[in-house]
């Protein structure tokens, strides 16, 4: 599977490095120039799922879980251990280079400043969001890691505050990252971004849930 998906990625005009186990990946990641990283779930010595939980505790290089355990309840985990897309086997080549591309145009720093003047930054009760460097920081000034989706997630509500949005509207502003809005994948993300944004205890959280509709940024938002 691993020489297959690399020779697919060869010829569609990707540089490619496979790794045959966890510790392989480790002695190449320090090097740096990945962009994208592609995981299987089972493997030799340490799982998928322990290697992307140690991933994210160091950065938030993309990832992509590609398994043939593809249950709900998989891609749910998937997705609440901080993979920014979960690609059930087996797959098609057309699918997975389309997952590819989305993934990594998402990944991409963020839109360059036109004449409408985009702005830089977005503050909301205390937050600030760096749209150039895609950096969040608390009211404290301390950086929060975001994974690609949580990014997408929060510039979703970051540009609808106070507007109550559902499943479906959630999907479609993040441009299909998430897997299909019947499943709980959008609850998942939703309360993944939440903890990162925990207020203090005793305060309102900022990302509400409205029963039956769906969501709502409960913060005003200053562009800057």
């Amino acid at each position: 599977m691993r020489m297959l998906v690399g020779r697919a990625l060869r010829e569609s005009g990707y540089r490619v490095t496979g790794c045959r186990s966890g510790a392989e990946m480790w002695r190449l990641l320090p090097g740096g120039g990945v962009d994208l990283i592609l995981l299987d779930v089972m493997l030799p010595g340490t799982s998928g799922l322990d290697l992307l939980r140690a991933i994210r505790a160091k950065g938030t290089v993309p990832v992509i879980i590609l398994s043939a355990r593809a249950e709900e309840a998989d891609r749910v985990l998937g997705l609440e251990l901080g993979a920014d897309d979960y690609v059930g086997k087996p797959f098609g080549r057309p699918e997975l280079l389309a997952r590819i591309r989305a993934v990594l145009r998402r990944a991409a720093v963020a839109p360059t400043p036109t004449a409408t003047a985009w702005p830089e930054t977005l503050a909301f009760s205390g937050w600030r969001l760096d749209l150039r460097s895609r950096a969040l920081t608390d009211p404290q000034g301390a950086a929060v890691d975001l994974s690609g989706a949580e990014y997408d997630l929060l510039l979703v509500f970051l540009e609808h505050p106070g507007r109550v949005l559902g499943r479906e509207q959630i999907l479609e502003m993040s441009r299909g990252r998430l897997a299909a809005p019947s499943d709980r994948s959008v609850d998942t993300l939703v309360s993944r971004l939440g903890r990162k944004l925990e207020p203090p205890e005793g305060a309102t959280p900022l990302v509400k849930t409205v029963r039956g509709s769906g969501y709502i940024l409960g913060a005003k938002v200053d562009r800057a």
